[in-house]
C-alpha cells in the first residue's frame, strides 16, 4: 500500500453543512486536484473529508470494534467473543503488530491528517468569504492535531506529514518523529485555530472554539506527565486553558444520567464534541448492537454480541451509594424480552448503558446517536486535576469542579484533603465517570498508575496484574506499529517489546 500517506479526498469528499448535511457523500466521479478547490463548497468538502476517519471499522473484525481498543487494556472489561482475536489479544496482554485494531487507528487517523493537510495547503487560495474561510481552517488544523495526538499517546514516535503527498512526494515513506515534536506540532496547530474565527457555539456537530481550548488544556496535562515529565508547568497551562472553558459558560452538566443517551440534545451541554451518525445511511452507528448481552434476545438488532462485559469487581469498587451503578444508570443487568415486553431477561453481569439507543433497540435496529468524543465531565475533572499538581493543594474552584459530578452522582462532597488525598480522588472520579470512553487508559499512560479495583489504590502501570491475571509491562505503555505500515514504509522503527 504505497498510498498510505497519500491524500485521500476522492475517498471522502462529502458536501453540505447542518449535522445531517455533513455525513452525506456526494458524487466524486468527476472531481480531479485540478478542477477542485475553487469554491466555499469545496473547502466545505475538504474540512468535512477530515471528520470521515472517527468513524472506524475493522477488518476482518468480529464482534468488537476499533473504539474498544484501549477500554480492553484497563483490566475492568470481558467478552463473550472467545473468537475476537483483536479484543483477546490486547485484554490478556499478548498483543501483536497484527491487530487490526491498531491498524483502523493508524490508517483512519492518517486518512484524517491527509484531508486535513488539504484543507489548511488549498483553503486559503480560495476566494470566498473570509470568516467562513478561517472557520474551515480552524477546524482543519484542530482535527489535525486531534488525529496527532491520538497518534502520538498510543505509538509514540510517528511520522509527522504535513503536506499533500501523492506518489512523488518525498513524504510517501516518512521517518518517524519523536514524541516531543509531535507534540510541538499539536499545540501549533490549536494555537493557530484559536486564531480562527470559530464560535464557542454550533450544534451541528462541527468543532468549536471551546473545543480547540479543552484540547490544548488536555494536550498540556499529558505533556506534563509521561513520558514528557513537564511538570509544574505545564499543568498550570493546562489549568489556566481549562478554566477558559469553564468561566466561558457554554458547556454544563446534563441533570440526569438519561440524557448522555437522549437523540433530542446532541452536541450541545455536556456533549462538546461528538461522532455523528445518522440512522438509515451508511454511516449509521455500528457500535449498539455491540454493547448488548450475548444472544439475550433483549434488542430489534438480530445480532448481540456482548462484546464488552463489566467486571463485578470494577463495580464494586463504587461508593455504594454511587448513582451510576444504579440500573439502567451507566450500567444495565436487565432489560426486557424482544419476544415479550412484559417478561424482565436477567443477564447476571453487567453491561454498559450510557449509550443506549433505545428507539433502535426498542423499534429500528437502526442508530444514528452520536458516540462522544468530549464531555463536560471530562473537563472539570481535568481542570481539577490540574490545578492541583499546579498550585500544590486544591483551590475552591477544583473542588467545585469535582463536586458538580460527585453530587450528580448523589455522593457526598470532597473536602479538606491534602494535595495527594485529592490527586488520587480525584483520579478516581475518572475512573468512575469517564469508564469505557477511551479515557481510561490514556490516564493510566500518562500517570503511570493504575486503579486497584480491590484495594482502592492506585499502583504503578508497570508490574500491575489484571484480576484475572495478566500483568502490565513496560510494552504496553504503547501500542504496536500495525504490521503493514512497518513492512510498507522501511524507515519505521517498532515499538520495544513488539
Amino acid at each position: 500500500m504505497k498510498t498510505k500517506y497519500m491524500p485521500l479526498l476522492f475517498l471522502f469528499l462529502i458536501t453540505g453543512s447542518s449535522c445531517t448535511d455533513f455525513l452525506d457523500e456526494s458524487d466524486k466521479s468527476n472531481f480531479t486536484p485540478e478542477n477542485y478547490f475553487k469554491t466555499a463548497e469545496h473547502a466545505q468538502s475538504i474540512v468535512n473529508a477530515s471528520y470521515q476517519s472517527f468513524r472506524m471499522t475493522a477488518n476482518g473484525d468480529y464482534g468488537g470494534n476499533p473504539y474498544f481498543m484501549t477500554d480492553f487494556l484497563t483490566g475492568l472489561a470481558n467478552t463473550r467473543v472467545s473468537q475476537n482475536v483483536n479484543i483477546n489479544n490486547i485484554r490478556l496482554v499478548i498483543n501483536n503488530s497484527d491487530n487490526e485494531y491498531s491498524k483502523s487507528w493508524w490508517e483512519a487517523s492518517y486518512k484524517g491528517i491527509a484531508n486535513a493537510n488539504l484543507a489548511i495547503d488549498r483553503i486559503p487560495g480560495i476566494e470566498m468569504d473570509q470568516t467562513q474561510k478561517s472557520k474551515y481552517l480552524g477546524e482543519a488544523y484542530f482535527l489535525r492535531a486531534y488525529y496527532y495526538f491520538n497518534l502520538v499517546r498510543l505509538f509514540g514516535d510517528v511520522p509527522l506529514v504535513l503536506v499533500p503527498v501523492d506518489a512523488s512526494s518525498p513524504e510517501l515513506y516518512p521517518d518517524q518523529n519523536t514524541v516531543a515534536d509531535v507534540y510541538t506540532q499539536i499545540i501549533a496547530d490549536l494555537q493557530e485555530a484559536e486564531k480562527s474565527a470559530l464560535t464557542w457555539n454550533d450544534e451541528s456537530g462541527r468543532v468549536t472554539m471551546g473545543v480547540v481550548k479543552a484540547l490544548l488544556g488536555n494536550v498540556y496535562l499529558t505533556m506534563a506527565g509521561y513520558p514528557l515529565e513537564k511538570g509544574r508547568e505545564y499543568y498550570s497551562l493546562s489549568a489556566t486553558k481549562l478554566k477558559e472553558v469553564i468561566d466561558h459558560e457554554t458547556y454544563y452538566l446534563f441533570d440526569s444520567y438519561d440524557d448522555l443517551h437522549d437523540p433530542t440534545i446532541e452536541n450541545k451541554g455536556e456533549h462538546m464534541f461528538m461522532i455523528q451518525y445518522q440512522s438509515g445511511t451508511s454511516v449509521e452507528n455500528g457500535l449498539q448492537y455491540l454493547y448488548l448481552p450475548y444472544n439475550m434476545d433483549i434488542s430489534y438488532y438480530s445480532t448481540e454480541t456482548g462484546s464488552i462485559v463489566i467486571l463485578d469487581k470494577f463495580i464494586e469498587s463504587y461508593e455504594e451509594s454511587d448513582k451510576r451503578i444504579t440500573e439502567k444508570q451507566f450500567y444495565f443487568t436487565n432489560y426486557t424480552s424482544n419476544a415479550n415486553r412484559e417478561e424482565v431477561v436477567q443477564f447476571g453481569e453487567y453491561y454498559i448503558y450510557k449509550f443506549f439507543d433505545e428507539e433502535a433497540h426498542l423499534r429500528t435496529a437502526k442508530s444514528g446517536m452520536n458516540q462522544p468524543l468530549m464531555r463536560y465531565a471530562d473537563i472539570l475533572l481535568q481542570y481539577a486535576e490540574a490545578q492541583n499538581e499546579a498550585d500544590g493543594m486544591p483551590s475552591d474552584a477544583a473542588y467545585a469542579c469535582v463536586n458538580l459530578i460527585r453530587k450528580r452522582a448523589e455522593l457526598a462532597d470532597l473536602k479538606g484533603l491534602s494535595q495527594d488525598e485529592f490527586r488520587k480522588a480525584v483520579w478516581k472520579e475518572r475512573w468512575h465517570e469517564l469508564a469505557f470512553e477511551n479515557k481510561i487508559w490514556f490516564d493510566m499512560a500518562r500517570t503511570r498508575k493504575v486503579f486497584n479495583i480491590l484495594t482502592g489504590n492506585f499502583d504503578n502501570y508497570v508490574g500491575y496484574q489484571f484480576t484475572y491475571g495478566p500483568s502490565l509491562s513496560e510494552r504496553e505503555l504503547l501500542f504496536p506499529i500495525p504490521t503493514s505500515e512497518m513492512k510498507n514504509n522501511k524507515k519505521l522503527v517498532q515499538n520495544p517489546g513488539y
